[in-house]
């Protein structure tokens, strides 16, 4: 349970007002304020908006112009964005 506590409190401690960062555990980050967890749900129902777009019966070509390419867009930005605005990105096995 320590560990889990250092790891909040490493989280919390943001002098450089990131908007994401390290994750305790892989490689990747994690929204640690408003913006960046403003980014994570804008992103999600994005996604969720171009899912519910898609006709299930009749799935067909227009799946990659309907869905795939807005996604694999959408995750291009969020990557991008979290990149600019978080931690430089590193794999991590714990903390040290």
């Amino acid at each position: 349970m320590t560990s889990f506590k250092n790891y909040i409190k490493y989280l919390k401690d943001n002098p450089e007002g990131y908007w994401f960062k390290r994750k305790l555990y892989g490689w990747g980050w994690v929204p640690v304020t408003w913006q960046g967890w403003l980014i994570v749900f804008g992103y999600v129902g994005l996604v969720i908006l171009f899912a519910l777009t898609i006709d299930i019966i009749s799935l067909d070509s227009d799946i990659i112009f309907t869905f795939i390419l807005p996604v694999a867009l959408l995750t291009a930005v969020l990557i991008s964005i979290a990149y600019k605005k978080g931690e430089k990105p590193s794999w991590r096995w714990g903390q040290r």
